[in-house]
């Protein structure tokens, strides 16, 4: 697919991560307007919540996008989604005879707040990846036993806290928690000190089910996509983990990025899953690619220090989708609701320089990571912020994500101190 032209001239940059090719989901407010739906286009971010008022999109049979949210929209159905997105392709291609009536509603994206785009019913994460699994693996057990045996069988995951998920822009403080060093008898009450990222995309379910669905329902039921940053504190874990499974260290927060891409602007780049090592029960083969070629970048800025990229991979390095992911977590009968947040794991290429997490690029802190200016990084200092950036490269245009990102702010004083 080439480029969709649109009479918003910013929308035609080549560079530019939002085109009429992309038109992705985000909620914004500004000095005037009150938190609402939008939809990012070139330099804009435009008002669909007023066009829908004014009578200019009627995606559904009653309003849906003044909200502050978009999970209205995304129960009412695919078929509203696809109905929504044909209104607004119509409304912003060049040459629409509406241009006069929509561009009022235009906003520059440099002057909008903007705010998490949607209520994050659920939220599971996986550990999906094969290279992260299998550098995590060896350093703890070794090469020999590095994934676990129903690793190549099952997606793994846990469920994770909803309440703990926020926007791109917001301020992770450094937790507190029990740690344990090698040589302790008993732990230690102090904040984390290997306190991590992990690079990975985030499937938001738009529709519900009440039953076990093939993973050609579960695509379908995908809304969209967006990056995010699952925030670790890795000492916090090792203490914990055993015997059921990271807890208080996945619970500081998890950033999303501002924008949800939909399924339908990411149909171009769909790409297959790996090759099994060993056959998948029939219930979570794939009838089809279902996972998309999105180049991915991790930066990190020291505090007051220029960012530099640490860290460069692909989604398609991913081992099982987000739709196998949720074919799966289906299968027990466990209800999943309009809003579920599915992390799919830490993406991880073959290579050093494409490690999605800070564990496995100084792998556990003995070979510390060299940033310019000189100084290195084992795990995440105060001041520092990390920024996850995304996209798909169509012909002569770009599908972005906009930026994940979050600044690492000093744990707080010791809050159970007398």
């Amino acid at each position: 697919m080439s480029l969709i032209r649109s009479w918003v001239d910013t929308a035609n940059d080549p560079t530019c991560p939002f085109p009429l090719n992309n038109l992705p989901c985000g909620v914004f407010s500004t000095a005037a307007l009150s938190i609402r739906c939008g939809v990012a286009i070139g330099a804009f971010v435009l008002d669909v919540a007023g066009m829908e008022k004014a009578g200019l999109l009627a995606p559904g049979d009653g309003p849906l996008l003044n909200t502050p949210a978009w999970n209205p929209l995304m129960a009412a159905g695919p078929d509203v989604w696809d109905r929504l997105r044909r209104q607004l392709m119509g409304h912003l291609a060049e040459g629409s005879g509406t241009r006069d009536q929509v561009e009022p509603y235009l906003h520059p994206l440099d002057g909008v707040t903007l705010h998490m785009p949607f209520a994050v019913t659920e939220y599971t994460d996986f550990y999906a990846g094969r290279n992260h699994a299998f550098n995590v693996g060896t350093m703890f057990r070794g090469p020999e036993n590095a994934l676990p045996p129903n690793w190549l069988h099952i997606p793994i995951g846990y469920n994770g806290r909803a309440s703990s998920v926020v926007v791109s822009g917001t301020d992770v403080r450094r937790p507190w928690g029990q740690l344990k060093g090698p040589q302790d008898d008993a732990p230690r009450w102090a904040p984390s000190a290997r306190f991590d990222l992990e690079l990975e995309m985030g499937a938001i379910v738009g529709q519900p089910s009440t039953g076990p669905v093939s993973v050609a329902e579960a695509d379908a039921m995908i809304f969209g996509y967006v990056l995010l940053n699952d925030w670790s504190a890795r000492d916090i874990q090792a203490w914990e983990y055993v015997p059921l499974g990271p807890f208080q260290a996945k619970a500081t927060a998890t950033t999303i990025s501002p924008w949800i891409v939909t399924k339908a602007a990411l149909e171009p780049f769909r790409t297959q899953t790996p090759a099994r090592e060993k056959p998948l029960l029939p219930y979570l083969q794939e009838p089809g690619p279902m996972l998309y070629d999105i180049a991915l970048d991790v930066e990190l800025a020291p505090g007051g220090g220029d960012a530099s990229v640490i860290s460069r991979t692909n989604y398609k390095e991913m081992y099982y989708s987000a739709a196998q992911q949720l074919a799966h977590h289906t299968t027990s009968g466990c209800p999943m609701r309009v809003g579920d947040l599915l992390g799919s794991g830490t993406i991880s290429g073959p290579v050093k320089d494409s490690r999605g997490s800070l564990l496995e690029l100084s792998w556990g802190g003995q070979e510390p990571l060299s940033l310019p200016g000189g100084q290195t990084r084992s795990f995440l200092e105060d001041g520092d912020r990390l920024t996850l950036t995304g996209h798909c490269q169509g012909d002569g245009y770009t599908i972005g994500f906009g930026p994940c990102s979050g600044t690492i702010l000093p744990a707080l004083s010791d809050p159970f101190a007398r």
